[in-house]
């Protein structure tokens, strides 16, 4: 739909807003300037004369001698992509799988050593050709370097809630999307798969759902540029971290509420050009298969149906007796299918410039027929130092995707959808017809479903493809105009494009052509200017000080035609024009700017205590004069017990570190122009067909900024020389003045209004053990485990009034399934309590509000009945190396949460329909034969149409389930029996083999109606079936 803006106020306000950013910005370069010339000094020669600084070309000397050596640990085991450059040159190598190297240096070489994990070494050759090296392992790990909010500091130094993922860890097993690698990695984080549909999003949750209104999904930072991770491999990254608390979070103000993800991608590194290729190919089939009836069982289950609502049996016991298993509907939807995924990376450099060149191919298809996805993905990391003073980067990614459905990804009551169809069709019949055509369902029986499909016209006649291109331009520029000063501009932009199609064939069941097309593009601009301070004094005093202002904006626009009715099927949706009906095409447009001023400080006495203060103030269009800017603060504090005198004789625990930290982040919630009178356009015919404006149904009221207050309290410690790593925390999380929509009298001439009217609480406990087992020649061992407990609860609504899901409109089913209420968590459950059979009816039984029987409830008779939010969630791993093999171990699991099986509802008791049922349903239900004892057992009431089933506990079911995740094996192959190969590694790996779950249906891992929606989670609706899959692949360092 169009809309017009009335309140001239909103151009205004983004002119006021750019004024103050380029104002801010003269002032940076003028202070820039001012300090370049306060601390440039000329340089002197011997004779203390000025004099002007030369370029001087140094020849490098020829190569003289070949030098070989060998690199192990402690243990004497090879080490595997040790880094061995020649100092002062790009001259360099890595060791093979036996820990060997060669290479040709200068007779007077050192050679520097690095390896992530150990101690760097400089050697110097002294004219020696050949070394036998050992790394000493950097065991403490505490120095390794933590990405955070417009920076980077020790791990040992962090004060705040960090949790770090390694690239390696993430590419253990073929995933479409990044968050779905993370699942069980790591604290805090929950993954909810929506469907099992290849290319489906993945919705996170860190610390629980904050708004009602807004999205709860983390902001995704990937090397400094906000954005989306679609366009991404799991072999483009080198960490991820999470920021989880207030002290961490809270620098990115009004974005930082729902967590923050940074992602780091792969950079070039120095030495010689290093080529990397890995590859896969992966076979998925359906977990499960769910037993419904065979033919005969159906024809007696029918006859058993028409029979109870005094109706004649409709087939005879000789076409039962001629019935066999019939046909399989499940078997014509599912099939095995491929994954391919393949990238290759090219990278190195010398201490002038570094480089790295990727590409990647993703493509799967899907286990549903005609469904798939494909990602083609390219991406370029540059970084120069000009320099002592100069460094410059580019950093740019592109990547070009393509989802194919078949239009019904999920739902479809009484089998009028893909899944719905093939579980819901009767398997006394055929598929096609005598002439080829396909069966028309709704005509087979005079007592089936009228408004059942054939589920292949799904997979056949109706075809949805999505085309993604997006890309993201990033460049940076540092200057360090004194020691310890370092300033940083950066400015890039991100475009995307998408493009879809939808086109339902004549051939499919009443159509006569159906096709829509819809396009939509963004663009976001971002800059931001970094001053960063750091000292240390007299070794006692390290101070940190980082201040910096950033710009962006976003556009949208996008448009969409739709039409039916075409003389053929040969054009698809590229020719809507030609179409016997034409839609009212729709055009859309918003424009979104933030201007932020932020700052931190860090300070550190004797490396024992440890401040951390962060602001942030943020300036946003999107609300009204007064209320544009907020303000976010953060502290924590951090005592390293372990560097205290009367701590330094403990020989268990080697590293203790107590922390806490308490802030505030925010989340702006609403779309643009939501705080502005809007004029929405429509056509009337008036004599003439006229254009009108009228105000839209919503009133615009004075909004504030949903806040996240948390407080954070944790430890860190380090047993054994660190060879057991413990970390906990304990937070609590107070979300205020949340948005939602609230209804207005008829009389105001408005359906309703935005305001605040409520607030969250989250609270829950995180913990993390990382632990080397064994470590010993040809042989180690080293598992983590992780354990996060969240409890949610609202705690404030306006008026104290229910805000109540969405209706669904399936089967028996006319109501509402989830809700938030004030004192229960969010989300809940809302039915009714089922209590039994009716002893002469075999009906359903339901408690009313005072715990008497009832067979029809009213809504006062609703209770809660169940939960989305698990109690806990965790994950298990463990890396098995024993010679050349290495093995990997991954469970993940969830424990607690509910699962609201609408398909249930639909399938198995809908008994008015010839719907086909699960086994169990003709295996256990009420039956008049029975004895009062047998028919208080039974899963089902009588088959009969007046069985009519509400919401109700019947159709929540346990979604807990511990899973193996990824199970890896892994080989590498020697390479001495290659020239030049340095890592060649085949594996074999499988995924999602064994879950152990009490869900009856396809799969637990699933959430079809979530994404960023709070309310409507833990809903399962005929969606698309999660798989499992086997993986063959091979890793290559040339």
């Amino acid at each position: 739909m169009n809309t017009m803006l009335i309140n001239l106020k909103t151009r205004t306000t983004y002119f006021s807003l750019r004024k103050i950013y380029f104002a801010m910005k003269l002032i940076f370069l003028l202070l820039l300037v001012s300090i370049h010339q306060m601390h440039a000094k000329p340089i002197y020669s011997q004779d203390n004369k000025p004099t002007v600084e030369k370029d001087v070309l140094i020849q490098q000397q020829p190569l003289q001698k070949a030098i070989t050596g060998k690199i192990i640990d402690e243990q004497g085991e090879p080490i595997i992509g040790v880094n061995i450059v020649e100092k002062g040159t790009s001259n360099g190598t890595v060791t093979d799988v036996e820990g060997n190297f060669s290479l040709k240096v200068s007779s007077n070489a050192i050679l520097q050593i690095s390896y992530i994990g150990y101690l760097a070494h400089e050697i110097p050759t002294d004219g020696r050709n050949s070394f036998s090296i050992v790394l000493i392992e950097d065991t403490k790990a505490l120095d390794e370097i933590v990405v955070i909010g417009y920076g980077a500091v020790k791990k040992s130094d962090l004060t705040g809630s960090v949790s770090s993922v390694k690239g390696s860890d993430l590419n253990a097993f073929s995933v479409a999307n990044i968050a779905q690698a993370l699942t069980g990695k790591t604290t805090g984080v929950q993954v909810l798969q929506n469907t099992g549909r290849p290319g489906a999003s993945i919705s996170l949750r860190i610390r629980g759902t904050n708004s009602i209104m807004g999205g709860n999904e983390p902001l995704y930072v990937i090397d400094g540029f906000p954005g989306g991770i679609s366009r991404l491999n799991t072999t483009d990254i080198e960490t991820i971290e999470i920021l989880k608390d207030a002290s961490a979070t809270a620098i990115y103000g009004s974005r930082g509420a729902n967590g923050v993800v940074l992602i780091t991608t792969k950079q070039g590194k120095i030495g010689e050009s290093k080529v990397e290729y890995e590859g896969s190919y992966s076979i998925q089939k359906l977990r499960k298969k769910l037993d419904m009836l065979n033919a005969k069982e159906y024809a007696m289950f029918y006859n058993e149906q028409q029979i109870n609502d005094n109706n004649r049996p409709y087939f005879t016991e000789q076409e039962i007796n001629s019935f066999a298993q019939g046909t399989d509907w499940q078997n014509l939807v599912f099939q095995i299918a491929p994954i391919h995924n393949h990238s290759l990376t090219i990278n190195g450099g010398n201490q002038k410039i570094r480089y790295l060149f990727g590409g990647g191919r993703y493509d799967q298809e899907g286990i549903i027929k005609n469904s798939s996805y494909t990602r083609n993905s390219f991406r370029a990391n540059i970084d120069a130092t000009i320099n002592n003073q100069i460094n410059v980067g580019f950093y740019s990614q592109f990547s070009q995707n393509l989802s194919v459905t078949n239009g019904s990804e999920f739902g479809g009551s009484r089998g009028n959808g893909l899944l719905g169809g093939a579980l819901s069709a009767p398997p006394t019949v055929n598929p096609y017809t005598d002439d080829g055509n396909y069966l028309r369902l709704t005509t087979v029986y005079p007592f089936i479903s009228n408004t059942i499909i054939n589920p292949l016209n799904f997979i056949y006649e109706n075809k949805y493809e999505s085309r993604s291109t997006s890309g993201v331009i990033n460049t940076y520029f540092n200057y360090k105009p004194i020691k310890d000063l370092t300033i940083k501009i950066s400015g890039g932009v991100s475009k995307g494009f998408l493009r879809t199609n939808n086109y339902q064939t004549r051939k499919f069941v009443d159509s006569q052509g159906n096709a829509s097309y819809a396009t939509s593009d963004d663009i976001t601009l971002l800059n931001e200017n970094i001053i960063n301070y750091i000292k240390t004094i007299n070794d006692d005093h390290s101070i940190s000080i980082m201040g910096a202002f950033t710009y962006e904006n976003s556009q949208y626009t996008n448009l969409g035609a739709s039409g039916s009715g075409f003389f053929n099927d040969v054009v698809e949706s590229y020719a809507i024009g030609t179409a016997s009906t034409v839609g009212v095409p729709s055009t859309g447009y918003s424009d979104y700017t933030l201007l932020s001023l932020l700052g931190r400080i860090n300070y550190t006495y004797k490396n024992k205590y440890l401040v951390t203060a962060n602001f942030r103030s943020d300036g946003s269009s999107r609300y009204s004069e007064g209320d544009k800017w907020a303000y976010f603060p953060s502290v924590a504090f951090a005592w390293r017990l372990s560097n205290e005198k009367f701590f330094k004789n403990n020989v268990i625990c080697n590293d203790l570190k107590l922390r806490i930290g308490y802030g505030s982040s925010g989340s702006t919630a609403i779309g643009a122009y939501q705080t502005l009178v809007m004029l929405s356009p429509g056509k009337v015919y008036i004599g003439d067909l006229l254009t009108y404006y009228a105000p839209s149904e919503r009133y615009p009221g004075k909004l504030k900024w949903e806040t996240t207050d948390q407080a954070n309290l944790g430890v860190d410690a380090g047993f054994i020389e660190n060879r057991i790593r413990f970390t906990a925390d304990y937070y609590v999380k107070k979300t205020r003045n949340l948005l939602n929509n609230v209804t207005m009298p008829a009389s105001t001439g408005y359906t309703y209004t935005i305001q605040n009217i409520g607030e969250i609480q989250n609270k829950g406990l995180e913990f993390l053990i990382d632990a080397n087992i064994y470590n010993r020649e040809n042989f180690t061992w080293n598992t983590s485990f992780n354990f996060s407990l969240n409890r949610n609860k609202v705690t404030k609504l306006y008026k104290g009034e229910d805000i109540k899901g969405s209706i669904y409109n399936v089967g028996t089913i006319q109501d509402f399934i989830n809700i938030i209420r004030e004192g229960y968590p969010i989300g809940i459950f809302y039915g009714y309590k089922e209590n039994g059979y009716h002893e002469e009816t075999g009906q359903i039984l339901y408690l009313d509000s005072e715990g008497k029987n009832t067979l029809n409830p009213t809504s006062k008779d609703k209770r809660f009945i169940g939960d989305p939010n698990p109690d806990f969630i965790y994950g298990f791993n463990s890396e098995l190396s024993f010679n050349n093999f290495l093995l990997s171990i991954f469970i993940q699991g969830s424990q607690g949460n509910d699962i609201f099986n609408i398909s249930k509802n639909t399938q198995n008791t809908d008994y008015n329909f010839g719907l086909n049922v699960t086994k169990d349903v003709f295996e256990s239900h009420w039956k008049e034969s029975n004895s009062s004892a047998e028919n208080a057992r039974v899963k089902y009431p009588k088959i009969s149409k007046y069985s009519l089933a509400n919401v109700s506990d019947r159709f929540v079911e346990d979604g807990s389930y511990i899973r193996l995740k990824n199970i890896e094996l892994a080989y590498n192959v020697p390479t001495r029996l290659f020239s030049n190969i340095k890592l060649f590694q085949i594996y074999c790996s499988a995924q999602n083999v064994l879950t152990i779950t009490k869900y009856s249906w396809f799969d637990p891992e699933v959430n079809v109606y979530g994404g960023s929606s709070s309310i409507n989670q833990g809903i399962d609706f005929n969606g698309y079936p999660s798989a499992k899959s086997y993986s063959i692949g091979v890793r290559l360092t040339f």
